[in-house]
Order: structure tokens, then C-alpha cells, then sequence
């Protein structure tokens, strides 16, 4: 089995693609690609790669089916940049190998993340983990500059103690969760589509679904195939349960919908809405 290049994937590894204010997404390298998947799912039969259309119908067979041990045939490795507070959300995927750059060996950049305007929102009334409406632009502006100052003050006092001969892993407690870190990151393409899935969904935080997006861009040049048949059967969809199905089949025969928790039926209405916005 010759060795996988996918001339657009070429054009774009080791490329930068910024996210967030300092951030970046970087492919580093890449093993496999869609005649991967689909040769790993042959191999059993002995028969070598078919046609495109073909290639695309079983890839979309196994994804809908969940055979997932074709898919983990490709692999990613990338180098990323972003927030502590966004890569302490990135390690419970714990699929992937990471190795983060460390603070008790390396001088932290002076390089904070600092959300924009339209970032800084209120509390959300309904969800105790995500945003509501948006402050006024006065109100934002004071707190970007209460981040911003509060981060100037605290690299202050870090690169003060680190000039004075204190450890580097006793200088960089206090450092805020703002401050940028790297790591290189190895996932395959199994376990990266199970990672989008949830990373790409409207309630995802913000400043994660933005990396998630632009790692869906960047795998597409190198399975395109594969992520078409992701964003169709997995990103694009909504799952409804067996008591939700029930639901379903009352309301299309005109039926009373037989739900009655308030908080199932909060939960099924809100699926029924994020069908129709997909």
C-alpha cells in the first residue's frame, strides 16, 4: 500500500492559520487520507480502491453505521496555540497525545488573550455554562480593559520574580488562565470527528469552536470525502432517543405530543429547533 500524499494537504502543512487574537492552528504532518479509510475497509475482501463514487458511498456506509476502524487509519498531528482556559477544555478529549510546552523549564511570552467587544456577554439565563445577550459597548469596553490590566499587572510580577532568581515553577502560579500556550497534538481521524462533533455545536464555548473550525477546514484538504460524510451524518444531525421518536410519530399523525416532564420536552422542542436551523 503506497504511502498516502494528497497534493492540497501539501500546500498547507506547516502553514499558520490564526484563531483568536494570537492564536494559530498548524498542520504539522499527516498519515493516510480517504483512499486510506476505504482501502482498510476493503482489505478483508481483497479488493483494491473503486471508483470515487464508490469510494465516497462506503465511507458514508461506515460512518452511518459506525464502523470506525477505517477511520483511525488516518492520523493528525498538529501544532496549536491558544488560551490555557481553552486547552484545559482541549485535555479531556484524552483520545489525543499532546505535549505542551512548560512553564517550569520555559519563560512564558508576555501574550494574554483579550476577548473582543462582541465577545463579552452577560450571564446566560437558561444555561449555567454558556452566554447571554451582550453588554453595551461602554460596559464591554470596562471590562476588556479590566482584562487587559489585570493581565499586565500579573506577567509584571511573574517576570519580576523569575528576575529575581525565583523558580520558574513557583514564579508562574499566579499567571491568569488568558495566558497563551502550545502544544503539538495527535488525534486520528476516529476520535477528531468524535471531538468535533461536540467542539463544533452551537453551545460549545466560543473561543473552542473557533479551533474546532478551523481543524475541520484544514482536515477536508486531506479527506474531503470523509469530512463531507462527518458534516452529513454527524455534525448536521440531530439523535433522538426512543421516547422522542414516540413524540415524533403522535405529532405527524396529529396525535397529542405524550411527553409530559418539563424537562424532556424542553429537551425535545430544543431538538426539534436545531433541526430545522440545520
Amino acid at each position: 500500500m503506497a504511502h498516502c500524499i494528497v497534493p492540497a494537504a501539501e500546500e498547507i502543512l506547516d502553514k499558520e492559520f490564526k484563531v483568536l487574537d494570537k492564536g494559530f492552528v498548524r498542520m504539522v504532518d499527516y498519515y493516510g487520507s480517504d483512499s486510506r479509510i476505504v482501502q482498510a475497509a476493503r482489505v478483508s475482501y481483497g479488493e483494491g480502491t473503486k471508483t470515487v463514487s464508490q469510494d465516497g458511498a462506503l465511507i458514508d456506509y461506515l460512518l452511518r453505521h459506525q464502523h470506525t476502524s477505517p477511520f483511525e487509519q488516518v492520523v493528525f498531528t498538529f501544532h496549536l496555540k491558544m488560551p490555557i482556559f481553552v486547552a484545559r477544555q482541549w485535555v479531556r478529549h484524552r483520545t489525543g497525545r499532546m505535549n505542551e510546552v512548560s512553564a517550569r523549564y520555559s519563560i512564558m511570552k508576555d501574550e494574554f488573550y483579550v476577548p473582543e467587544l462582541s465577545c463579552i456577554s452577560k450571564q446566560s439565563s437558561d444555561n449555567k455554562q454558556g452566554r447571554g445577550e451582550l453588554f453595551d459597548k461602554s460596559q464591554a469596553e470596562e471590562f476588556q480593559a479590566a482584562f487587559c490590566a489585570g493581565q499586565k499587572k500579573s506577567y509584571e510580577v511573574y517576570k519580576d520574580m523569575v528576575d529575581k532568581g525565583a523558580a520558574r515553577e513557583i514564579a508562574r502560579i499566579n499567571l491568569p488562565l488568558a495566558l497563551y500556550t502550545e502544544f503539538y497534538w495527535q488525534m486520528d481521524l476516529h476520535n477528531l470527528f468524535h471531538f468535533l462533533k461536540l467542539r463544533l455545536d452551537s453551545h460549545a464555548q466560543y473561543e473552542i469552536r473557533v479551533y474546532a473550525e478551523q481543524i475541520l477546514e484544514i482536515i477536508r484538504t486531506v479527506c474531503p470525502m470523509a469530512v463531507s460524510s462527518f458534516e452529513n451524518t454527524m455534525a448536521k444531525s440531530v439523535t433522538f432517543n426512543g421516547e422522542e421518536m414516540e413524540a415524533l410519530r403522535c405529532i405527524l399523525n396529529g396525535q397529542k405530543n405524550p411527553i409530559q416532564d418539563e424537562k424532556k420536552l424542553k429537551r425535545f422542542n430544543e431538538k426539534i429547533k436545531t433541526g430545522i436551523q440545520l
